[in-house]
């Protein structure tokens, strides 16, 4: 449905078409019709419902705008508007509903956007032109074949583990030294390292997209993420710690799906807390890199995370890495450690306090700054481990033969050769 159009009547269809609930939305949008240029007569009263008894009888706008706000199953409503919706229509929902599970539904489905209400002006005109870049953007060849994109997760046992060290210069490796296109995203908003690690300003680009969701797209994207160097771009925050980030985690959903879309990797520097009020972070993430240390608080935390990600991430591939490793004067041996978690470890990076603190002092990744250290060679044995992964998860897809249905399989039947 979100397929570009390439019908030969595409351009006699109507530009814009919108179906809403109530009076003060209709307002909204019949000026935002008068801005665009647009007749006001293309909004209508009737929401979703009303859409769908409408385009079963007449031809589908290039731009369609519903209320799911009177639907009492918006999943099933929706289906039933994509078996009278053309290909080629780019279909923008909006709700009174402010649930993540909602959202990522509707956006698995093939819708491009889902605004909350009261929606204003600002909200609308953004969504509606970004509608308009998705249908004018140009078209890949068929029969070209995507490289698979490879997402990979850091996850540190207890703070100080060092996972923020290894996640940055993981994603450094990828675009670096393997000319990987590669996006990092670090989610700890107040207090990430990922940015002052690589020595840069993290910029407003994380904060803007928390407080704005639906603004989030590749142009978003584009703008707000901050070039570390020609393959790397970074997302980073250091919002102030007298404001507290209240969010549902749509916007970090949402940057996922991006980041899947603009970059061959995508690095996330995730602290574990956001596993609990986020759980849906790891739903499409390929690798989890579990950072711990040989200690016993790092032993009973390993072991919760191993447990979680097995019963809420079972597709994703754990990697356990033992970082800080010393020769002796250990709290727990490597032999303990994996009977408590259970599984081998599967890399030892050993405790090089001299390499980080070079490489904290030039502003660059350890693997950059100290590269013979056996601490980079470490971590680039780490990067082996995670592209082993992407090639497994490759072979898995080609196997496959086909692309796995979601739960909206109705909307992806209609979509249009690009």
């Amino acid at each position: 449905m979100n397929a570009p159009w390439t019908g030969a009547h595409a351009g006699t269809r109507d530009p814009f078409t919108a179906y809403v609930c109530d009076d003060l939305t209709l307002e909204v949008v019949r000026t935002v019709c008068d801005e665009m240029g647009w007749p006001q007569e293309k909004a209508f009263k009737g929401g979703l419902r009303n859409a769908v008894q409408s385009l079963s009888v007449s031809a589908s706008p290039q731009v369609l705008l519903v209320d799911l706000s009177e639907s009492g199953d918006p999943i099933n409503d929706i289906n039933g508007l994509a078996e009278v919706c053309e290909p080629g229509t780019v279909v923008i929902a909006m709700g009174q509903v402010n649930d993540v599970r909602l959202y990522r539904d509707l956006m698995m489905s093939g819708l491009q956007d889902y605004l909350l209400k009261p929606v204003s002006p600002d909200a609308l005109r953004d969504a509606v032109t970004h509608a308009q870049m998705i249908l004018n953007a140009p078209k890949n060849d068929d029969g070209v074949k995507d490289h698979p994109h490879l997402s990979t997760a850091i996850i540190g046992t207890r703070g100080g583990v060092g996972a923020s060290t290894i996640a940055t210069s993981i994603a450094w490796l990828l675009s670096e030294r393997m000319s990987h296109l590669t996006g990092f995203l670090d989610l700890d908003v107040h207090f990430g390292t990922g940015a002052l690690a690589l020595d840069l300003e993290p910029g407003r680009g994380l904060t803007d997209a928390i407080d704005n969701p639906s603004r989030i797209d590749g142009l978003f994207i584009e703008r707000a993420m901050i070039k570390a160097n020609d393959k790397l771009s970074i997302l980073s925050a250091e919002a102030p710690i007298n404001s507290p980030i209240l969010t549902d985690g749509s916007a970090f959903f949402q940057l996922q799906e991006e980041f899947r879309a603009a970059f061959e990797n995508t690095v996330i520097d995730l602290p574990r807390n956001m596993l609990i009020a986020y759980p849906h972070l790891l739903a499409d993430v390929n690798v989890a890199v579990v950072v711990c240390e040989l200690t016993l608080a790092s032993a009973r935390d390993a072991i919760r995370l191993l447990a979680w990600l097995k019963s809420n991430a079972p597709s994703c591939q754990t990697i356990v890495v033992a970082n800080k490793a010393q020769a002796g004067g250990l709290e727990i041996s490597r032999k303990d450690f994996e009977s408590s978690i259970e599984r081998k470890i599967d890399l030892l990076i050993p405790y090089d306090p001299k390499a980080t603190a070079q490489s904290a002092k030039l502003g660059k990744p350890v693997v950059d700054a100290m590269r013979s250290s056996k601490v980079s060679t470490g971590i680039v044995s780490l990067v082996e481990l995670i592209n082993s992964s992407g090639a497994a998860i490759e072979a898995v897809e080609e196997a496959k033969g086909a692309p796995k249905k979601s739960m909206m399989s109705g909307f992806k039947s209609l979509l249009a050769k690009k």
